[in-house]
């Protein structure tokens, strides 16, 4: 699938204020309307180690999957959501090869790392995610956030024991309760979201999340959505001056234009009705 000129993709990724080093990785076609963003975790370099695997591997299997070079189709079988499937199928192929390396490499031992995956087709974002790197939507001026933090703070704000501003404050908010390559099998959650032309889809580490309120973000990019690198490094650099605790990702992703639908006629008329 040949996207040219109908996804715009910034990235921009720092190591912030106080690490020694940027264990988080990201990348992105927007020829085909692909990007991976990984916070990774674990002693020494090993959280870099499997961010930086991660990522890799995903924009491989996901860069064949979008240009027809995969075998992800044949081996998934018939599914009512292929694009869907695919995404997890990748995010557990990934998880698969960082758990092996975690388990055969002494160096690497008990890493981990959080993903994002976004998958523009059938004018559509397909998200994939583990942990609390994070998706949200920009559109008409209002941001939201599409994805859900697998969190320990995010569980106590389900059970109504936390207020959103509590668990911003909370110790344990960057306690994730999934991650990739920490065990041999993963809870990948895959979700499906029907996009706008001027729509902008931010995904960050929660070396953004954490520092910067989701009010000053919507402002940033209500004011600099004209050009998208420089709202990815005023974002960065409002991390920075709030502390920049962590390592700070940044992809903002612009549907510029609408993109073919597949499937057939039916596939159509049914996504027309919608």
């Amino acid at each position: 699938m040949n996207l040219k000129g109908k996804i715009e993709i910034a990235c921009q990724t720092d190591v912030g204020q106080v690490r020694d080093h940027n264990e988080d990785a990201l990348s992105s076609d927007e020829n085909i309307g692909l990007a991976v963003l990984a916070d990774g975790m674990g002693g020494l370099n090993a959280g870099e180690v499997a961010s930086s695997m991660s990522v890799h591997l995903l924009m491989d299997e996901l860069r064949d999957y979008q240009t027809g070079d995969s075998t992800l189709e044949a081996e998934l079988g018939a599914t009512d959501d292929p694009v869907q499937a695919a995404v997890k199928s990748a995010i557990e192929k990934a998880n698969r090869s960082v758990f092996h390396v975690s388990q055969t490499q002494a160096e690497c031992k008990g890493m981990g790392t959080t993903v994002v995956v976004g998958l523009f087709r059938n004018n559509r974002l397909i998200t994939g995610h583990i942990g609390d790197s994070r998706v949200y939507r920009f559109r008409a001026g209002k941001l939201e956030q599409i994805t859900r933090d697998h969190s320990f703070v995010q569980e106590l704000i389900d059970q109504g024991i936390y207020t959103k501003d509590e668990a911003r404050a909370s110790n344990r908010k960057n306690v994730v309760t999934r991650a990739l390559g920490v065990g041999p099998k993963v809870d990948v959650e895959v979700n499906e979201h029907k996009v706008k032309v001027g729509d902008i889809y931010l995904m960050c580490s929660d070396g953004l999340s954490d520092l910067v309120v989701d009010s000053n973000i919507e402002t940033s990019l209500r004011e600099l959505s004209s050009n998208l690198a420089a709202a990815a490094g005023h974002l960065v650099n409002l991390a920075n001056a709030s502390g920049g605790k962590d390592n700070i990702s940044v992809v903002l992703c612009r549907v510029r234009k609408s993109f073919p639908e597949e499937g057939g006629l039916v596939n159509k008329m049914l996504r027309w009705f919608e």
